[in-house]
């Protein structure tokens, strides 16, 4: 007869993604994530195939909890100079909230994993296009009304976009000052016109 797994397999992804966010996959030993998940090691295994696969698992965990709500939001037909502004303070305010210098997954995935990891490669891949079309999209909307006044092309200013979350995500780890972070929003925020 087969055991039942006896653990919350959500709070153990919440677990091990703030053990990932914190040491980077290389960084993170299995006894850190036993330590981090309250999980023994045999049952870790046993729910997840390895190290790699509870990584794979929190990085969908991840694009769950971060990427779609985010997506969501691009989708909600509020103004788009408006949410461009609220996604990078949201961003701003995650940074300057967060004491403990938690990287981004996806920026830490792509540094770490990407070169020579193709399942990561293609979920990070994934999730960036995501929120790639939901970006150009907005703002592909907002030069139709008038609201954006920028003769870029949307595609690019998206990309733009999204360079500027992923490097406010790093300089955070450096400088966690809002007044500098917010100036760099400002910059970004003046390419849309």
């Amino acid at each position: 007869m087969a055991r039942v797994r006896e653990f919350d397999t959500e709070a153990a992804l919440e677990a091990a993604m703030s053990a990932f966010r914190h040491k980077g996959y290389e960084g993170t030993s299995v006894q850190d994530l036993v330590d981090a998940t309250g999980i023994g090691r045999g049952s870790l295994y046993a729910a997840f195939g390895s190290k790699e696969g509870l990584y794979l698992a929190v990085m969908d965990r991840y694009r769950e909890q971060y990427a779609m709500p985010l997506i969501e939001l691009l989708d909600s037909g509020a103004p788009a100079r408006e949410l461009i502004r609220a996604v990078l303070l949201g961003v701003v305010d995650e940074i300057v909230r967060d004491g403990t210098r938690q990287s981004c997954l996806i920026v830490s995935a792509t540094t770490e994993r990407l070169p020579h990891d193709p399942e990561v490669a293609g979920r990070v891949r994934a999730t960036t296009a995501s929120l790639d079309d939901a970006l150009t999209e907005l703002i592909t909307k907002g030069q139709a009304s008038g609201e954006l006044t920028s003769v870029r092309d949307a595609r690019d200013l998206a990309r733009f976009l999204l360079t500027t979350v992923h490097g406010l995500r790093v300089m955070g780890a450096i400088i966690t000052d809002r007044g500098t972070l917010t100036n760099i929003t400002e910059v970004a925020l003046g390419c849309l016109d």
